[in-house]
């Protein structure tokens, strides 16, 4: 018969635990099972690590510039000498930068960090999903996020988004268990969480505020009065462990730390509100997006156009969304299910918490007018995951139920169908599977539609339990293995296999930025050869000065820092629009002797920052000469 509401059996209990010494209900497959989840996650995730040797180069420079100088690493300076930070601020650097101090700056102890934290995240979600719905559940939830394309990806590569995901992962448990109890230390937790993942990538870390505020304010079982005072407590803690460093930077004087790159007037929470702010969202404040204009290559890595099919287009799609529907409907079923159930039902919270991430996260993302790049959906993986388990989990108990039975046979067919789709896109490679997925798939969502696992045979229910899961991950998983198993480079890294990096090219797979020795990225360098490149890299390691060399921008900069091991000033930032270094602090650094060499070229523009002012003064002033196919200037005596 058909129903509205999930039968008593199907509510949500939490999951067996051990009490004060008494034996645990936990089944014996449980350690094992998640041992070998996390054992497994590891081996994706570190597997041919090095192929990628610095991955993203703007990052790896300024990890490398943290193992040089202290000074650097705390602010995210690019260059040991601090004259300009990254455009972001500095957590995620924190992390890879002690690496490098501890094992020497290499690319394992740049990229193990970042793969350390997937297995993290993994197992966070593993422990939130199983605290109210079981280990199966947990474990779902948990193989979902480590086989997602974009958290592959992610977590072998150095941008901050890698560690970003694992504090809103964090932030998720502890407000799982603030919600369970009522806990003001638990949320408080959370928001700490929260406030580092500002410290990570600003305010792409709060966009899950929202969903976790409204879950507490429901759900949490104590008066309505004290949920608001939690909620402000929290906030408080929110406020504290993001707003230090913002306060250290604001008071530090600006003489002796580095310019704050990205921001227009030296200030980190103008960077936060501005370039990494609105201007994302709205545009504008040097953003630059792929709704709002250019095309092929450019749009597909700059998101594609704006809109609620954005998730699902071809920049985004094969990123995040082989899951994306049935999460969706999983979301929708679970929150009709659970309208008329208690205030504090925790199946409605998770779904909350959960539901109302991927609610926020996905709409920002879907209208975003600013650059947003793929890769930015890494995000929106654990909130997928989580929601696709909770609603596999509670419509498989439910399946006696026919709206239960069919709502769960949607999901596992409509996944099959669009499985089918993304892995059309790129028909050439391995054609079988999606007919595979297609037909297996569907053939299990009619054998649960017709009701064969709520009368059949244990074993038979297992099986075809087993079979839809199976069809479910087969094209996610199949993308996630080609992930790894090539190497990663640039500003725009892209998933799945070499055939579908096509966005990602301009010299490197899956990124905008040339791989290896950088100088052949210099504008003016023609074909540079592998020889004129070190005949340039050569010259730099000679030098004794405190910087090595200036150039135009900041990509121009750390290339010549990777390759050389030495500081190099970034004139003008990320695309020579930043006021930093001005004309006359370069004068005087070259007066004191502390630049050795003006690498002419780079990336950057020639307006703004008073890039085009050092240019005109170096050629005004010294004689250049040719190195390789770049043209050098000698600064000193």
């Amino acid at each position: 018969m058909t129903t509205t509401t999930l039968p008593s059996s199907a509510r949500p209990a939490a999951a067996p635990r051990a009490r004060h010494g008494a034996a645990t209900a936990r089944p014996a497959w449980q350690r094992p099972a998640l041992a070998a989840l996390l054992l497994l996650t590891a081996v994706l995730y570190l597997w041919r690590l090095g192929d990628s040797g610095t991955a993203n180069g703007f990052y790896a420079a300024a990890v490398q510039a943290g193992t040089q100088s202290w000074k650097a690493l705390l602010f995210g300076s690019l260059d040991a000498g601090n004259v300009i930070t990254v455009d972001k601020p500095p957590a995620s650097l924190w992390v890879m930068g002690l690496s490098g101090r501890i094992f020497g700056f290499n690319s394992w102890s740049l990229l193990v960090p970042q793969a350390l934290a997937g297995v993290a995240a993994v197992a966070l979600l593993y422990a939130t999903v199983k605290r109210h719905f079981g280990a199966a559940a947990g474990l779902f939830a948990g193989a979902a996020l480590a086989l997602t394309p974009v958290a592959v990806l992610m977590f072998r590569f150095d941008n901050p988004d890698a560690l970003l995901t694992l504090l809103l992962v964090a932030g998720a448990y502890c407000t799982t268990r603030a919600v369970q109890k009522a806990s003001p230390a638990w949320l408080s937790l959370a928001a700490t969480a929260l406030g580092f993942a500002f410290l990570t990538k600003m305010l792409q870390g709060l966009l899950v505020v929202p969903g976790f505020a409204l879950a507490y304010l429901i759900a949490a079982p104590t008066t309505l009065s004290r949920r608001f005072v939690h909620l402000l407590t929290a906030g408080a803690a929110l406020v504290v462990s993001a707003g230090w460093y913002v306060a250290l930077v604001a008071l530090w004087p600006t003489s002796s730390r580095p310019y704050i790159g990205g921001s227009t007037n030296n200030s980190l929470l103008e960077l936060a509100l501005g370039y990494n702010g609105l201007g994302r969202i709205l545009g504008g404040n040097g953003n630059r997006g792929g709704g709002g204009g250019g095309g092929g290559m450019q749009n597909a890595g700059f998101g594609g156009s704006t809109g609620i099919t954005r998730l699902f287009g071809d920049s985004m799609g094969t990123e995040i969304s082989w899951l994306l529907p049935a999460a969706l409907i999983a979301l929708l079923a679970g929150l009709w299910f659970t309208r008329r159930a208690p205030r504090t039902d925790l199946t409605r919270a998770a779904l909350i918490v959960w539901g109302g991430w991927l609610f926020v996260s996905g709409i920002v993302f879907s209208y975003m007018s600013g650059t947003i790049h793929p890769y930015y959906t890494v995000a929106l993986a654990p909130a997928i995951a989580a929601l696709v388990a909770i609603g596999a989990r509670e419509l498989w108990r439910a399946r006696a139920a026919t709206v239960a039975r069919l709502i769960l046979a949607a999901m596992v067919f409509v996944t099959a169908a669009w499985d089918f789709t993304l892995l059309s896109r790129v028909s050439s490679w391995t054609p079988w599977l999606r007919w595979t997925v297609l037909i297996v798939g569907g053939a299990a969502a009619v054998a649960i539609a017709a009701g064969a696992t709520a009368a059949a045979a244990r074993r038979t229910a297992v099986i075809v339990a087993l079979t839809a899961t199976l069809t479910a991950f087969a094209g996610t998983s199949a993308w996630a293995l080609a992930t790894a198993n090539q190497p990663h480079a640039g500003s725009i890294p892209s998933s799945g296999p070499s055939a579908a990096s096509g966005f990602g090219g301009f010299g490197s797979p899956g990124g905008f930025a040339n791989r290896g020795t950088g100088t052949a990225g210099f504008p003016g360098a023609g074909s540079a050869t592998t020889s004129n490149a070190d005949d340039l890299t050569t010259l730099l390691k000679s030098t004794t000065t405190k910087w090595a060399a200036a150039t135009n921008g900041d990509q121009s900069a750390a290339e010549l820092e990777l390759s050389t091991g030495k500081s190099v000033i970034a004139i003008g930032g990320w695309d020579g629009s930043d006021p930093a270094p001005t004309l006359s602090w370069f004068q005087s650094a070259v007066s004191r002797g502390e630049i050795a060499y003006y690498v002419s070229g780079g990336r950057g523009g020639m307006g703004g920052g008073g890039n085009g002012d050092i240019a005109t003064w170096v050629a005004a002033n010294y004689t250049a000469e040719t190195v390789g196919n770049t043209t050098v200037y000698k600064l000193t005596k």
